[in-house]
């Protein structure tokens, strides 16, 4: 009797100790499973952005449709001055540019939700923008100008002049800013293309671009012959623009340099007829 409850005790000590260690093995395997997962999570946020987009191969583009810095002509393929300088980036990097159509006013959310990598769409390097984004330096000269209809332009040469008018301006945009600062009338639109669709329907007096866009979509041989631009608002410079914190603005920076050097830069702006706009890097 005394043997059968010895070899029962041993039993179940035996079970015990199988159980206790099947619970250990498991608990070392989502362990070492947790640790690999922290250890991919810490890849992309440990603070590197760069990490981050050569991980995921991507860089995510975010943008408008604005000729001449980035529009599509034909196909699905973006294209302009910024469009193939920011291909040209993604490349140095290892991996691919991919462009997104946004909202303008809301670029910072889009930024910081990581839906895109970076602002790249002739942005003017406002307070707002510097203190919301890590930015590069800047690479093109810009201004705001009104657009009227071309039998209106000696009537609207001035600023002063177009106080009564109504405005269509993108939301977000420089040009929204100047105008909200002189108090003009205006309506919000999602793009700049949009204002020049509403100053060519009537349904707006004029409305507030970018000159690099004017020049390139406004007057003879363009799609807006009847249109053309007067007076300056301001004048600006075009940056891009990342998470804040991020290290990609000095990584651009590098880039600009390299290629303003090597006149990889001009040759792009020449092809866009943006040259003579281009900042010395």
């Amino acid at each position: 009797m005394k043997k059968k409850i010895l070899a029962m005790v041993l039993s179940l000590a035996m079970c015990c100790s199988m159980t206790a260690c099947g619970s250990a093995n498991k608990d070392t395997a989502t362990s070492g499973s947790a640790a690999s997962d922290k250890k991919a999570a810490s890849k992309s946020d440990n603070g590197s952005d760069l990490a981050y987009i050569q991980d995921k191969g991507t860089l995510i583009v975010g943008i408008t449709d604005f000729e001449p810095m980035d529009y599509q002509k034909g196909s699905d393929e973006w294209i302009g001055f910024d469009a193939d300088m920011a291909n040209a980036f993604a490349k140095s990097l290892g991996v691919k540019a991919e462009f997104v159509e946004i909202d303008w006013d809301n670029k910072v959310l889009e930024l910081d939700a990581k839906s895109i990598d970076c602002v790249w769409n002739g942005m003017t390097l406002t307070d707002e923008v510097t203190s919301s984004m890590a930015c590069t330096n800047a690479y093109c000269n810009n201004a705001q100008v009104a657009i009227v209809k071309a039998a209106d332009k000696d009537k609207y040469s001035t600023v002063e002049s177009m106080k009564d008018l109504n405005f269509a301006v993108e939301a977000g945009s420089a040009g929204e800013k100047e105008l909200s600062k002189l108090g003009y009338n205006y309506t919000s639109v999602k793009a700049q293309a949009d204002a020049l669709m509403e100053v060519s329907a009537g349904t707006s007096d004029a409305a507030v671009i970018d000159s690099l866009m004017a020049a390139a979509m406004v007057g003879e041989g363009t799609g807006y012959e009847k249109l053309t631009y007067t007076a300056s608002f301001n004048s600006e410079e075009y940056g891009v623009g990342f998470r804040k914190g991020s290290d990609m603005a000095d990584k651009l920076n590098d880039f600009f340099a390299e290629s303003y050097k090597d006149g990889s830069m001009k040759k792009t702006a020449e092809k866009y007829g943006v040259q003579a706009a281009l900042i010395e890097q």
